[in-house]
């Protein structure tokens, strides 16, 4: 009867250590959530230049597969997929005002192109093969 009790307690010991860690994994990698854009590569402005008033922000929704956000100029959505860590992002679309210098292209561009992410410690990262070309910080 002692050994039955005990191995219960066991059993459920390690469900809910499982349940715990699973939960911390899915909380440091979800990409649900707004994100600001704090590096891009490619572009021979620095970032101040291409982003002087405002920074890019991305809000990705996992149930949809879509994204939404601004490019510091104009409000944009687009489909994304993914599988595994590969990452694939539609033309994004939106508004269309006219925007100074070239940050707006310099983003949409380099979204088009990354092929790959990374999420650790509130940072997700973009890459092309494994050349990192966007850094963003989750904002909370």
């Amino acid at each position: 009867m002692k050994k039955i009790t005990i191995l219960s307690l066991l059993f459920v010991l390690v469900l809910v250590a499982c349940k715990t860690a699973k939960t911390g994994t899915k909380a440091e990698t979800s990409l649900d959530g707004n994100w600001q854009l704090n590096y891009i590569s490619g572009s021979r402005i620095a970032f101040d230049g291409l982003y002087p008033d405002k920074k890019p922000e991305i809000t990705f929704d996992t149930k949809t597969n879509m994204v939404s956000g601004h490019s510091s100029c104009n409000n944009f959505r687009s489909n994304y997929t993914i599988s595994n860590k590969t990452i694939h992002f539609d033309n994004p679309f939106g508004t269309l005002m006219a925007c100074p210098g070239q940050g707006e292209q310099s983003f949409y561009t380099m979204l088009k192109k990354v092929n790959r992410y990374t999420i650790s410690e509130n940072k997700l990262l973009f890459f092309i093969d494994d050349v990192v070309m966007m850094r963003f910080e989750k904002k909370m």
